[in-house]
């Protein structure tokens, strides 16, 4: 399977398979470890039951004023200021949302907590949920995805959604992915995990040092082409999820490391720690 279909041969897929195979067989690098490490050191307090359930994102609820419709978990759009939800919140948002089929109300509360304050009047945030809403082929790409992760795995609900949305890629889709995985377990596989840019980085920059030392990717080429920072294929993520949940099970033998700890857990530590920046 090529990952981006008519620009690659076989040898190139070849070349990302085998670097894919030794990151599986290596996992995290010792710098890496120690890093997570630290960060677990700094952190513990706030993820002490070893889930990212407290990990909070602020928010301006006036910015998102012109969206419906509007979960009840988040602050009323007509309050002043900023208000705060954190991950445990908006799996119980989503996971009530998807009692009554209301996929929307669940894209929303997972969209305003992955768009934070970066959602401003008429910007980025506000402005591409409005036109996200008014696809008329949104709810049958979002209960699509869902009846997928129930009836199959992450990758399949991945590919089922991929492409289907104008203006909701994987970076965010993944987040919708994420806390519906949370109230719907798949059939198969592990949970569905957040995949955006800067976790995407975060591999890239393992994958090419696998490669060179490996030999498969000596100019990093490879890594760059299949951890780019977008618009990842359904095999990508699959390879993603493999990873992380068995350097997850790789941590939980470290003692710097929580014991049982969740595999998004790593993904909330590898989005916020500054490995990548300090090498």
């Amino acid at each position: 399977m090529n990952e981006q279909d008519g620009q690659d041969g076989r040898g190139r897929q070849e070349r990302a398979d085998a670097v894919d195979r030794e990151m599986a067989a290596r996992l995290l690098p010792g710098s890496m470890v120690r890093a997570l490490g630290r960060w677990w050191e700094t952190n513990a307090a706030a993820y002490a039951d070893g889930t990212p359930g407290a990990h909070a994102v602020r928010y301006t609820p006036s910015r998102w004023a012109q969206i419906t419709p509007w979960p009840k978990a988040l602050a009323p759009t007509s309050a002043s200021g900023d208000a705060a939800v954190n991950r445990a919140e908006v799996a119980s948002t989503v996971a009530d949302a998807l009692q009554r089929e209301a996929f929307r109300e669940a894209l929303v509360a997972t969209y305003v907590w992955g768009k934070g304050k970066r959602g401003t009047p008429g910007g980025s945030g506000p402005a591409a949920l409005h036109k996200i809403l008014a696809f008329d082929g949104l709810d049958a790409a979002l209960a699509t995805a869902v009846t997928a992760l129930r009836e199959h795995d992450a990758p399949e609900a991945y590919a089922a959604f991929k492409g289907q949305v104008p203006g909701l890629g994987p970076a965010f889709f993944t987040k919708f992915l994420y806390f519906t995985g949370t109230a719907v377990p798949p059939a198969h596989g592990p949970r569905p995990l957040i995949l955006d840019r800067v976790l995407a980085r975060r591999l890239r920059q393992m994958a090419a040092a696998v490669g060179r030392e490996s030999g498969h990717d000596q100019d990093g080429s490879i890594a760059t082409w299949v951890w780019s920072d977008n618009n990842w294929t359904p095999h990508r993520y699959r390879v993603y999820l493999s990873f992380m949940h068995a350097a997850a099970n790789q941590l939980a033998t470290d003692d710097s490391w929580p014991s049982g700890a969740s595999p998004d857990l790593l993904e909330c530590a590898l989005f916020t720690t500054g490995w990548e920046a300090s090498g």
